[in-house]
């Protein structure tokens, strides 16, 4: 069995989402906690979930993806425990890893499902850590939580994202009868973010928007000639006070703009998401598809890495690299050519990035 020392415990945290109808607002009001949100606009986004008999498809998708970390995990012989937590809804972080340190292991490494750096995104992530810290030092128990890095720029994201695209375009070429560079684009699709919290995420990093932009052109230089039209980069699920500028175009607004320009169908490649949950089966293959049936636009929406075994295996790779450099190590970190990895730090990242408190996303399922 190989050794995680320093690491007792992995960690599979998200955001967490409601089972069923009645869990709908609670859980809403767990998510906007602080805020100000009015109980009615609660109930405006809980219709989302009402259309799908009020259960998030994200907590299925989370044990979908703990079972493969865990088969993975064992083809490798690590045997350290593997828990999932979450933010917002049922099972809790601290929770679950007061459960863990009352039965001795204090130490924790967690793999967030989330790939690009923004304070949502990243570093909301480390003060939930930081908040089941204080909580369990408290009451008298003391832990520790690290985290892997960022992984957007991952060849074996990259790769899982590459088998999807490929496939999706497979699915567009039959439905249209031939690809056609004049006619039609590729819209890589991410949530959009304030940009005040994109600034934010600059200050250290490449930023949110970068880190996609650089994926995105790798993802395209690496389809055939015959295969590569034009793409660019549009976002979702926009929430918040209308006078806050968020990061555009909008994929609605941008599908309409190419439609008056001639373009005829469009593939949507939704890479700022690692698994099919509600903003991806609302935002995307609800709202988007009717955008572009009212617009007359063929339409492909291409598949989330969910468990694709590259992906699977990129998060593990992620788990020894980060347990070596606690070790005070200096393992290879692999990136996408032309990326470099975050720099190793306080959960593989600067301590100054996504600093701030800033205006987060209120929609449901953000960011996993």
């Amino acid at each position: 069995m190989i050794n995680t020392a320093p690491i007792d415990t992995l960690v599979l945290m998200s955001f967490g989402g409601p089972e069923a109808e009645e869990e709908v607002v609670p859980f809403l009001k767990n998510v906007t906690a602080g805020r100000g949100i009015p109980e009615e606009r609660l109930e405006e986004v809980g219709e989302h979930y009402y259309g799908f008999g009020g259960k998030s498809p994200i907590n299925d998708q989370n044990k979908a993806l703990l079972q493969a970390l865990r088969a993975e995990l064992d083809r490798r012989e690590i045997d350290a425990p593997l828990i999932w937590g979450n933010r917002n809804w049922e099972p809790y972080l601290t929770d679950e890893v007061r459960a863990e340190a009352q039965a001795g292991r204090t130490r924790f490494l967690s793999i967030d499902t989330s790939a690009y750096s923004s304070y949502s995104s990243c570093r909301q992530y480390r003060e939930d850590f930081a908040e089941t810290v204080e909580a369990l030092s408290a009451e008298g128990t003391a832990v520790t939580i690290d985290k892997i890095r960022q992984f957007y720029n991952h060849p074996g994201y990259a790769e899982a994202c590459a088998h999807h695209l490929r496939e999706g375009l497979t699915d567009f070429t039959e439905q249209v009868g031939g690809l056609d560079a004049d006619r039609h684009r590729i819209l890589f699709v991410t949530h959009s973010i304030p940009n005040v919290m994109q600034d934010a995420s600059a200050v250290a990093t490449s930023g949110y928007r970068a880190q996609h932009e650089e994926l995105m052109s790798h993802l395209v230089d690496g389809l055939p000639e015959s295969e590569r039209l034009p793409a660019e980069l549009v976002y979702c699920s926009r929430s918040g006070s209308p006078e806050v500028p968020w990061l555009e175009p909008d994929v609605n607004d941008r599908m309409t703009e190419l439609a008056a320009d001639g373009v005829t169908g469009v593939i949507l490649v939704p890479i700022g998401f690692i698994s099919d949950h509600m903003e991806v089966v609302f935002d995307l293959d609800t709202e988007a598809k009717e955008t572009a049936a009212d617009l007359d636009l063929a339409f492909t929406r291409v598949a989330t890495v969910g468990t694709h075994p590259r992906f699977v295996s990129s998060l593990v790779d992620l788990v020894e690299e980060r347990i070596a450099q606690l070790r005070g190590e200096r393992p290879h970190a692999p990136t996408i050519p032309g990326s470099t990895a975050l720099t190793p730090g306080s959960g593989a990242c600067s301590i100054d990035c996504c600093r701030g408190r800033i205006e987060r996303a209120t929609e449901p399922d953000w960011p996993a």
